[in-house]
């Protein structure tokens, strides 16, 4: 379907009821990196008579927009927790591939956008699309989402076990990856662009929070959950 903006965008299965009653504005709260961008995207949606904009970090909001470059682990864990709370959620990222979009949407996202495409129109739409509990993206990053769940054995069939993302964000999964191709740490730092800390940092962790043993564990774990 399009955005109001013309953006295309593809609109995926409802998710179980939970929209605001009718006749009630629904409310909405902006999550971002910089509370430069944060209220430059508020700005966007507080004109809009049918949307009633919240304090940042307000736990209340039926839509919840998280806003960043990247996704990266603290986008993920906010994802994550306005689900738990109860919320729609949004993704705004500048940077958007089959791994991390699989991430965001794992994580609970309802609605994914891309930052240059965020329009007043179209984030308007968007949140109001994920209020409703319709699940909308541009149509070739749900390409990338079927293709990222295919290529790494995600896809479920009847009887088989949950499925798993392995915990792990787009940063892990590019450290794995090259630790697996045998790369070391000052290695893997140039390649990504990272300071070493950054990335000794990142695996340790991701050892810790899936409580694996060294390096050859974890490369050896995201072997066997199909990751790498």
């Amino acid at each position: 379907m399009s955005s109001p903006s013309g953006t295309s965008t593809a609109t995926l299965t409802a998710l179980p009821p939970g929209r605001p009653a009718a006749g009630r504005r629904t409310t909405v709260t902006v999550l971002a990196t910089d509370p430069v961008t944060g209220a430059g995207v508020a700005s966007q949606l507080r004109f809009r008579q049918e949307l009633e904009v919240l304090a940042g970090g307000h736990d209340t909001a039926d839509v919840v927009v998280v806003v960043a470059d990247d996704v990266e682990e603290e986008q993920v864990r906010q994802l994550r927790q306005a689900r738990r709370a109860g919320a729609r959620t949004v993704l705004v990222a500048g940077s958007l591939t089959g791994t991390s979009v699989l991430a965001a949407v794992d994580a609970g996202a309802t609605a994914v956008l891309r930052r240059v495409e965020a329009t007043a129109e179209a984030l308007a739409g968007a949140v109001a699309g994920a209020a409703r509990g319709e699940g909308v993206m541009p149509p070739d990053l749900l390409g990338k989402l079927m293709a990222t769940v295919g290529s790494a054995g995600l896809t479920g069939h009847a009887g088989a076990g949950p499925r798993t993302f392995g915990g792990l964000t787009q940063r892990e999964l590019h450290v794995l990856r090259l630790l697996a191709d045998g790369c070391t740490t000052s290695e893997i730092a140039r390649e990504l662009c990272y300071s070493e800390r950054t990335v000794k940092n990142s695996i340790q962790a991701f050892t810790s929070r899936l409580q694996l043993r060294n390096r050859s564990h974890a490369v050896a774990y995201a072997v066997r959950q199909g990751l790498i």
